[in-house]
């Protein structure tokens, strides 16, 4: 629960100079934080695999008659995210009636944007040398035919760092984690957060089982920056930092598609 400012116990000074600061704060221990539950979040997730579910069969009509898909595959998505994201404004603001991005923990904190960065790129390199050693194979997925010419790589590059990051760490590490922590533990609520996260981009890689484990691997790595900083900021920050990687090196090699965005 989101509690008024006068319900919260003042803090002595000298308790806010006894905190080392070396330590990173983890996720608050709120009494009844989250305060949606179960219903909220499958009502939330059924509203957006809706308007996938109709996106997909608009893509699937109009796919013959555009020469680069991006033009009509990134506004669709960025409509999803306007349904999906306004269920979720009506679920904290209408119903509960708490404030939206304090309710989702978009917050300043420790560590910060330039460490979040450093923990996102230390990811990529980890999951290419986790790909390596599964011997994930290099298939013909609908990414790579997605990103077929400079112009698809450039637009998809901007939204992997910016709009998709942003609204994916919104609804899988603000929304949805917190329950999943709240009822099972930290390790297994980050570990179950990040399930869907993969198989949501199951079908951008042929449902390549090693690519979906890369990205469920990713998402863990989101959810525990998540979970040790208390911000779904910072994890956004990360996961950005993340997929600018992969596609710096992409563009680097004049070549290639990122494995596991």
């Amino acid at each position: 629960m989101i509690e008024n400012e006068s319900s919260i116990p003042p803090v002595e000074p000298d308790s806010i100079l006894a905190t080392p600061p070396e330590s990173p704060p983890r996720e608050p221990a709120v009494p009844g934080y989250p305060f949606w539950g179960y219903l909220d979040v499958s009502l939330f997730f059924c509203v957006t695999l809706f308007g996938w579910f109709v996106v997909s069969l608009v893509l699937w009509v109009l796919h013959p008659h555009v020469s680069k898909p991006v033009f009509v595959l990134l506004p669709s998505q960025c409509v999803i995210y306007v349904v999906s994201f306004f269920a979720l404004y009506s679920i904290l603001e209408r119903h509960y009636g708490q404030p939206f991005w304090a309710s989702l923990r978009w917050v300043r904190t420790r560590p910060g944007a330039g460490r979040a960065i450093l923990y996102g790129f230390t990811l990529a390199f980890a999951v290419v040398f986790t790909g390596m050693a599964l011997r994930t194979p290099d298939i013909q997925t609908p990414m790579k035919e997605l990103l077929a010419d400079r112009t698809s790589i450039l637009l998809i590059a901007v939204f992997a760092v910016t709009l998709g990051p942003l609204c994916e760490e919104l609804a899988f590490r603000g929304f949805l984690q917190p329950v999943l922590v709240h009822t099972f533990g930290a390790a297994p609520g980050v570990l179950l957060a990040a399930l869907p996260f993969g198989l949501l981009h199951l079908p951008e890689y042929s449902w390549s089982w090693r690519h979906g484990l890369l990205i469920t691997i990713a998402g863990a790595g989101f959810g525990w920056m998540r979970h040790v900083s208390g911000s779904t900021r910072a994890a956004a920050i990360m996961h950005a930092a993340y997929n600018f990687l992969f596609f710096a090196a992409m563009f680097s090699q004049k070549g290639g598609i990122p494995r596991a965005w």
